[in-house]
């Protein structure tokens, strides 16, 4: 079994030429390094071409040895896929960054990158401690160094031919504004948590004005109780057109012109995965165009200050339910997008 060739095949091209993401990538962060290389694997056999990754997983090199072997056994070619990792927090001085992707490199036995991302806005103490703490036992930040000026490293790698194409990770649309107002080579790609309790509205818009892709990690939400596909909207509109609500919620995030990662450590759910994204193709046009009609809501403002995804947000205001079922019908699965792109057929 696998992913169907239709979803397969679906890539968004990026702005900066170096090529096109894959619509779907597989998430490399599995802790059991042996349930690693057996799901990556897995991946790659069934059509997964996007690998996910970073220095801060520390399985790199379980990455590596499943992209060499799948290749040497013809599953794939290196030209195929679309690799990503990322630069952890701890290397954001300018030089340290060159080092650390080469680090990289090494560990995953390639030549070059299809896209780097700094992994954080945030900027620890350089050193080899992942996560160095203060005498307080507080997290040691590097207040000697700006994001603008890891940027400008990450640019040199570009240039280098290190890495095709770089972007951002886990961060606010106003430090994304601040990059690409200041940036030689624009961010590619911008990977935050997106679904549809956190839609992402405004960065997906400003995104989309200055063609960066948006990559939104667990669409199916993260961590959260009740769970998305528990959500009564979703179900409703699953019912409504014979699909399941991970099928509603993934064909909303392809349809919106957004890349999602999945993962799983399950061959069996990995092979399934199909199942989940039978979406034929993504919608073409401005991502906005149903805003007006989105019934997502969050039930009380914004984050919390320093929290920076769902799984954080035990016993701190939860995303709020879906509602209103007949808009999220007509905003997924109006006549003239059902006819037209296919997304659940």
């Amino acid at each position: 079994m696998h992913i169907s060739d239709t979803l397969r095949y679906t890539t968004i091209p990026l702005a900066d030429g170096s090529g096109a993401i894959p619509a779907v990538g597989f998430g490399t962060l599995i802790p059991d390094r042996a349930a690693a290389r057996q799901a990556i694997k897995t991946a790659l056999e069934v059509g997964f071409r996007h690998l996910d990754g970073a220095e801060a997983y520390r399985n790199e090199d379980v990455v590596g040895d499943a992209i060499k072997e799948a290749i040497a056994e013809g599953t794939v070619r290196r030209e195929d896929l679309f690799i990503t990792t990322k630069l952890w927090n701890n290397n954001h001085r300018p030089e340290r960054v060159t080092p650390a992707v080469e680090a990289s490199l090494g560990r995953l036995q390639l030549d070059y990158l299809d896209c780097y991302l700094i992994h954080t806005p945030f900027a620890f103490e350089p050193g080899d401690e992942q996560y160095p703490k203060g005498e307080d036992g507080r997290p040691a930040y590097d207040t000697g160094v700006t994001l603008l000026e890891t940027w400008r490293a990450m640019e040199r790698l570009v240039e280098e031919g290190k890495c095709r194409s770089i972007g951002l990770s886990d961060i606010r649309l106003d430090q994304v504004r601040e990059i690409v107002a200041n940036a030689r080579i624009k961010p590619a790609v911008v990977q935050v948590e997106c679904h549809p309790y956190l839609p992402e509205w405004e960065l997906l818009d400003f995104c989309s004005k200055h063609g960066i892709v948006l990559l939104a990690f667990a669409p199916l939400g993260h961590g959260m109780e009740p769970r998305l596909t528990d959500d009564p909207v979703l179900k409703a509109i699953a019912q409504r057109v014979g699909k399941t609500p991970a099928q509603v919620a993934l064909a909303w995030a392809v349809q919106r012109g957004t890349a999602f990662l999945t993962t799983s450590t399950h061959p069996d759910h990995i092979r399934e995965f199909r199942h989940r994204c039978s979406a034929r193709r993504g919608l073409a046009g401005d991502p906005g165009r149903y805003r007006d009609k989105h019934p997502f809501e969050r039930r009380r403002g914004h984050r919390p200050a320093g929290v920076h995804s769902a799984g954080e947000m035990k016993g701190k205001p939860q995303l709020g339910p879906c509602r209103n079922v007949a808009n999220l019908v007509r905003f997924t699965f109006e006549k003239d997008v059902s006819e037209s792109t296919p997304f659940l057929r």
